[in-house]
């Protein structure tokens, strides 16, 4: 007979395994990206009053495009092509050719550092948005010459492309966080995962505050204990939680933070210590790209402890999973009436307003 400390303390039964709980395997992963069924417009749900907010987000895993490649993107309700260059260098442009309109992401070619249209050969430079070359031409039209689309700010971090967004293409207003553990030997490669959740970012952004949830989505026994502070475009997290094993429960801290709204890390310690680089990209109001990277000490991973660490990152896997139930049919409530259990989510939209160019900075959402 397993005494009490033995008795598995994972999440026990709640209302949205109703959804997830027959699914299994591959099932699971189809349905972590597949179009939710009669979806209701992003109006009806109150979206489209949501502007995308401005930061840093993740166009892609950088081994996923190669030297010499193009690639087609989706972000930001825009058509973008990618492509890195022979020195290395990755580029994002608007996707349409100013000649006749075709997508250069499909097709594309990349000619030394240029991105070649593949209908007629117009070669345009990534960082100044201009056609450089029409090889079958003897004058580039005026027009072309100078700055005639948009490119984006580009840069490579923690395994990581990642571009900047803003929408009147304003700079970079502060640089991306570096994690020593993405690139240390000690560590294993990247375990990822990948969702299409059907919200926009502000909701997954509101989960860290939203204290009461945890028990009724995700089964937890008690409320989390947790602090959060902001700083300009800084948030920054500590949770400390009995972790739910297979073995019993533990004591644990998450310390969780952004660096804007799309760059998100979590630090968990108590089983084994994780780090979770997380990129949440907006592709439209009502539809938002979710990637996880998981990185463990390799000898925490492969170890004694092998399964526990396994076992924190289905754990892990399996909250989003259930958020995710929530977050596809979710409203946007602009007047959102909390109570005193809620957790800090007030200050949450606080700050994250700020990130809503389009609002000039209004602490709650313009009439």
């Amino acid at each position: 007979m397993m005494s009490e400390a033995m008795v598995d303390k994972r999440t026990a039964p709640v209302a949205v395994w109703q959804v997830l709980d027959a699914m299994k395997g591959d099932e699971l992963k189809r349905w972590r990206t597949a179009p939710v069924e009669n979806q209701s417009p992003p109006e009806d749900r109150g979206l489209d009053r949501l502007p995308f907010p401005f930061g840093w987000y993740v166009a892609c895993y950088s081994d996923e495009i190669a030297e010499g490649e193009v690639k087609p993107l989706r972000y930001f309700g825009r058509d973008l092509a990618i492509w890195r260059g022979e020195d290395g260098k990755v580029r994002i442009m608007d996707a349409y050719c100013k000649h006749l309109g075709a997508h250069m992401g499909h097709g594309g070619k990349v000619h030394g550092n240029l991105l070649e249209c593949p209908f007629h050969a117009w070669r345009y430079d990534g960082e100044e948005g201009a056609v450089k070359e029409i090889p079958y031409a003897k004058v580039i039209p005026p027009q072309v010459k100078r700055k005639c689309t948009r490119t984006w700010h580009v840069e490579e971090a923690n395994n990581f492309v990642w571009m900047w967004y803003h929408p009147d293409d304003a700079a970079p207003m502060w640089t991306l966080d570096h994690y020593p553990e993405a690139t240390d030997p000690d560590w294993t490669p990247y375990d990822r995962y990948d969702w299409i959740v059907e919200a926009p970012l502000q909701f997954l952004t509101e989960n860290v505050a939203d204290l009461a949830h945890f028990k009724y989505v995700h089964g937890t026994a008690t409320y989390p204990d947790a602090k959060i502070t902001f700083d300009g475009h800084r948030r920054l997290g500590r949770v400390e939680a009995k972790l739910g094993t297979p073995r019993g429960e533990v004591d644990g801290v998450i310390t969780n933070g952004n660096n804007g709204p799309g760059q998100s890390f979590s630090r968990f310690s108590g089983i084994s210590e994780t780090l979770l680089v997380t990129g949440m990209t907006p592709v439209e109001k009502d539809k938002l790209r979710v990637r996880f990277a998981f990185t463990q000490p390799r000898d925490q991973a492969s170890g004694p402890m092998g399964n526990l660490a396994k076992a924190l990152i289905r754990d892990i896997l399996k909250q989003f999973d259930q958020d995710k139930v929530i977050w596809d049919r979710q409203r946007f409530m602009e007047q959102a009436l909390v109570c005193d259990g809620d957790g800090p989510i007030g200050d949450l939209r606080r700050w994250y307003y700020q990130f809503y160019a389009e609002w000039n900075g209004a602490s709650v959402p313009p009439a």
